[in-house]
């Protein structure tokens, strides 16, 4: 049976992850074109929280990964599973699960790192103003989304696993059956 501590405690994180992507994208830095008093122009960026809730929500989510391939010996090591639906369902939701994570991860990681170098370094322009970019609209959003679906495929790949774990049974006494004896 699936651990429901285990469930809520993963489902908790991921939740804190998806809070944390969903505010990077709502505090991503702005640019803005200035003019110094030689002439030059160059671009100011707006705070770095964007960064700091994308690192955020990424190591959140790796430490929910982290805890569900623990609980399950990342499905390779460990007792064998019982043949039938549920480890089948089990062994294709991990692929799916490990697809899915990647894919937050990347956006997150991506949009935190394009956020921080933003922040931290001004360019000067010599003729025209600068276009000032920042990160593109829907990276964190992007990673947000799919934190939810590593949270939905993580979860019920857990279930599945636990549905199907036990050792296989084997013919070992006590069981009905026509014994062999020694021949006489």
């Amino acid at each position: 049976m699936a651990s429901k501590l285990l469930l809520i405690f993963v489902f908790v994180l991921d939740l804190i992850a998806f809070g944390l992507a969903v505010a990077a994208e709502q505090r991503r830095s702005i640019g803005t074109s200035t003019k110094d008093a030689e002439g030059n122009y160059y671009c100011v960026y707006d705070s770095d929280i964007a960064t700091a809730y994308g690192v955020g929500a990424f190591l959140l989510l790796l430490t929910s990964q982290i805890v569900i391939l623990v609980a399950t010996k990342c499905l390779c090591c460990g007792s064998a599973l019982r043949p039938g639906g549920s480890r089948t369902c089990a062994a294709l939701l991990f692929i799916l699960c490990w697809v899915t994570f990647f894919i937050a991860e990347i956006c997150l990681l991506a949009g935190s790192v394009k956020n921080a170098y933003h922040t931290r370094f001004t360019t000067v322009f010599f003729k025209n103003p600068p276009s000032c970019e920042t990160v593109r609209k829907g990276i964190f959003a992007a990673g947000g989304a799919f934190v939810v679906f590593t949270c939905i495929i993580s979860e019920f790949y857990y279930v599945n696993y636990s549905k199907s774990r036990g050792s296989i049974t084997s013919n070992v006494g006590g069981e009905a059956g026509v014994g062999m004896a020694a021949y006489k």
